[in-house]
Formats: structure tokens, C-alpha cells, sequence
């Protein structure tokens, strides 16, 4: 018999890897609550982190800038930038290159949410991309 679906609550402390070279901490995923459409992260950058060349290509992601500010390239050659700051709201849509980073001297937070379940989306890296943002 299978059990009935519930609700449940995350207290963020423990933290894993992202492909991408980011630390999240540990929120609603398959993997913790079994979730099968969503997945939702709280993600801290250190001053000066970057993540690595990639893209999700086939899930969405939405970002809530909580506090710092993110500069993010992005477009087939990351031939585009923006900067989302504490209260922005970033989206990306599946298959999209990009490349956040952390250009401050203060640590950026943000609430992470994508249609990807899983907690090591199918991320993609992209390191022939990586060398086009100095």
C-alpha cells in the first residue's frame, strides 16, 4: 500500500555540492520530502564565488534575491548581463547559458526555486563558455 502524500517541514542546516560549483543548503526536493514537480533551495554565495559555465536544459529556475546582489551573464556566448539585487526576482528559462557571480564584498542569499525536482538537477556545464566572463 502506498502512503498518502503529507506535508512537511525543512529546516535548512545541512548543505550539498551543486554540479554547477555552488553550496545550497538542503530544502524541498525529491529527496527530502519527495516532491515531483519542484524543488526549492536557500543559496548563500561567499564575496567573490562564481559559479561555473551552464544550463538547465529542460527545467525552469526562479530566483528571490534575499539580501547582496548578483551579477548574472547569460545568452549563447553570456553575451548579456544583469545584476538582481536584494527584492529582485530573477528568471531563467530552460536551456538558457549563464553565469552567476558574487562581484562584492558582502555575501548575496537567495531563495532558489526550479521545475526540476531533484536536489543535483540536470544541470549541463558549459566550460567552453567559462573563460568568455573575466
Amino acid at each position: 500500500m502506498l502512503s498518502k502524500p503529507t506535508c512537511h517541514l525543512i529546516r535548512p542546516e545541512g548543505s550539498y555540492e551543486g554540479k554547477q560549483g555552488l553550496s545550497y543548503f538542503t530544502g524541498i526536493a525529491a529527496e527530502t520530502v519527495g516532491s515531483t514537480g519542484i524543488c526549492m533551495h536557500l543559496l548563500t554565495m561567499p564575496p567573490g564565488a562564481r559559479a561555473k559555465a551552464h544550463m538547465h536544459e529542460s527545467h525552469e529556475t526562479a530566483i528571490y534575491v534575499l539580501s547582496g546582489e548578483v551579477h548574472t551573464w547569460y545568452g549563447d556566448r553570456l553575451e548579456q548581463q544583469t545584476v538582481a539585487k536584494a527584492g529582485d526576482l530573477f528568471y531563467i528559462p530552460a536551456g538558457v547559458p549563464h553565469l552567476p557571480a558574487n562581484l562584492s564584498d558582502s555575501p548575496a542569499s537567495a531563495v532558489i526555486a526550479r521545475t526540476d525536482p531533484n536536489e543535483q538537477e540536470s544541470v549541463v556545464l558549459l566550460p567552453q563558455l567559462d573563460g568568455l566572463v573575466a
